[in-house]
C-alpha cells in the first residue's frame, strides 16, 4: 500500500522496534493533522547510521523546502542539539515523547522536546492496526536495557528495561490477526529481560505461552534478537513443542572469543552460544540461527578474530548481521586500544563471506522439502525458518502458501 499525499511521510532507520514505533507515530501525526510533515526516526547503533540520517534530512529539506521536518529516534534522543541545528529541522522529539499522542497534537514553540530517558519507568501499549505494505506485523513487548555493554550507546537512547503488560500484548495481537496478519514479530531492545518490572514477574516465555493460548487464531509468531544465556524454561518448552513459534532465532552474539566477550561485558561466553544452538537444534532440527556480530572490536587480535570466524560454522549461523566496530563517544570501549579501520572492514568482509557460505549450505539442505511461505511481494516470500523463497504466480501479500522447494542459487530457494 503506497502512502497517499495526505499522509505524513516516515523515514525509518535501524531496528524492527523503530519500524513498529514509526507506525505508531504515523497514526499520531495523521490524527494531529501533520499530513505534510516528513518524520525521521533515527538510529544510533553506528556512526554510519547517524551519518545517513543527517544526510537524508538535509536532502529532504533541499527537495521539500516548505515541508515540516521532525526528527526523533535514538540518535535524536542522545544528541538532540546536533539535529536541531540542521537547516530545515522544525522539531526534535525524544524517544519517550514520540509515542505520546499529546506530543503530536501539541507541537510548536519549544524546538527540542527531549526528556531524561532514564526517568521513564513504563512502556505503554500502542495499538497499530496495520503496517504499510508489509507481510508481517511487529509488536513492541519490551523497551530499554538494564545492561551496559561497553560498546553500546543504546541504553542512553532507550532508557532502562521496561515491559508491556501481557493483556495489552494479547489485545494488540488479536487486533492484528483480525486485520488479516498471519505472522507477527515480537520485538524490543532486550526481549529476554521481559517481565521483572510487571506484577507477578512473568518471564518472556510465560508471556509468549499466554499470548498463544489466548489468541489461537495467530498462525505464526517470530521473535527478534535473543540473549543466548537468558532463555527461560518456558521459552525452551515452546521451542520444543509449539509449531506456531517459528524455527528461526536471532542471537545477540556480538563475538566468538571469550576475552572479547568479557571486554564487551556480555553475559555469555563462546561455549554458551554453542550449547544454546545445539540444544535448540536437538529440540527443533529445522531451526535456523541468525546473529549480530561486531568485527574489529578494540584489542581484537588475529587469534581472537579467528575464534569469531569459527563460531559462525560451529553454531551454523545462516543469517549473519555483521558490523565493523563503530566507536560511540561516552562508551568504555571507545577508550580502549582501537583496531585500525581498514582491518575492521577487512574482518567484517571475511565474516560476511563465512556467513554466506553457511547460508548457501542451509538452502541446499532444504531442497526438495515442503515449506510454508508468507508472501512478501509478487513471486517472493519467507519460509518458517526465514529462508527467502521465489515461486511463480501472483498471490496476496501476507498469505501463506505451501510449496515444494526445487533448487537454490545460493541466495534463495526456488519452489513450486
Amino acid at each position: 500500500m503506497k502512502r497517499t499525499p495526505s499522509e505524513p511521510e516516515l523515514v525509518t532507520f535501524g531496528c524492527r522496534l523503530n519500524t513498529y514505533e514509526s507506525e505508531v507515530m504515523r497514526a499520531h501525526a495523521k490524527t494531529a493533522g501533520l499530513d505534510d510533515a516528513i518524520i525521521f526516526n533515527t538510529c544510533a547503533v553506528t556512526k554510519e547510521a547517524e551519518r545517513q540520517a543527517r544526510q537524508a534530512i538535509r536532502k529532504a529539506h533541499r527537495e521539500n523546502p516548505n515541508k515540516k521536518i521532525i526528527v526523533t529516534g535514538c540518535s535524536a534522543q542522545i544528541d538532540p542539539q546536533t539535529y536541531s541545528q540542521i537547516k530545515g529541522v522544525s522539531q526534535v522529539i525524544g524517544n519517550d515523547a514520540k509515542l505520546d499522542e499529546q506530543t503530536w497534537s501539541g507541537l510548536g514553540g519549544q524546538k527540542v522536546l527531549v526528556n531524561d530517558i532514564m526517568s521513564v519507568t513504563e512502556t505503554a501499549s500502542h495499538l497499530v492496526e496495520g503496517f504499510e505494505g508489509r507481510a508481517r506485523a511487529f509488536i513492541q513487548v519490551q523497551n530499554g536495557c538494564d545492561h551496559r555493554c561497553t560498546f553500546c550507546i543504546i541504553p542512553y537512547g532507550r532508557g532502562n528495561s521496561r515491559s508491556v503488560p501481557i493483556g495489552a500484548i494479547v489485545e494488540q495481537v488479536r487486533t492484528l490477526v483480525e486485520q488479516g496478519y498471519n505472522e507477527i514479530v515480537f520485538t524490543g531492545v532486550d526481549v529476554t529481560s521481559y517481565g521483572p518490572d510487571l506484577p507477578g514477574k512473568p518471564t518472556f516465555g510465560q508471556m509468549i505461552r499466554r499470548v498463544l493460548s489466548m489468541v489461537p487464531e495467530l498462525k505464526r509468531l517470530r521473535l527478534s534478537s535473543l540473549d543466548p544465556v537468558e532463555m527461560d524454561d518456558d521459552l525452551w518448552r515452546l521451542i520444543a513443542e509449539e509449531p506456531r513459534l517459528m524455527p528461526h532465532l536471532h542471537l545477540s552474539l556480538q563475538a566468538g572469543d571469550d576475552m572479547i566477550l568479557k571486554r564487551m561485558k556480555r553475559r555469555h561466553l563462546r561455549q554458551d552460544a554453542i550449547d544454546m544452538c545445539r540444544r535448540a537444534r536437538d529440540y527443533r532440527p529445522d531451526i535456523a540461527f541468525g546473529a549480530d556480530i561486531i568485527a574489529g572490536f578494540p584489542t581484537e587480535t588475529d587469534e581472537m578474530f579467528e575464534n569469531t570466524r569459527r563460531i559462525i560454522e560451529e553454531c551454523d549461523l545462516v543469517y549473519c548481521h555483521v558490523f565493523p566496530y563503530s566507536e560511540r563517544e561516552g562508551t568504555p570501549a571507545a577508550k580502549m586500544p582501537q583496531v585500525p579501520h581498514h582491518l575492521r572492514k577487512e574482518r567484517a568482509a571475511i565474516l560476511r563471506d563465512a556467513g554466506q557460505i553457511q547460508h548457501a549450505k542451509f538452502l541446499t539442505s532444504n531442497i526438495n522439502k515442503n515449506v510454508q511461505v508468507v508472501v512478501e511481494k509478487d513471486n517472493f516470500g519467507k519460509s518458517e525458518s526465514f529462508m527467502p523463497v521465489s515461486f511463480e504466480g501472483t498471490h496476496e501479500v501476507g498469505s501463506i502458501l505451501t510449496l515444494k522447494t526445487r533448487n537454490s542459487d545460493g541466495q534463495q530457494l526456488f519452489a513450486v
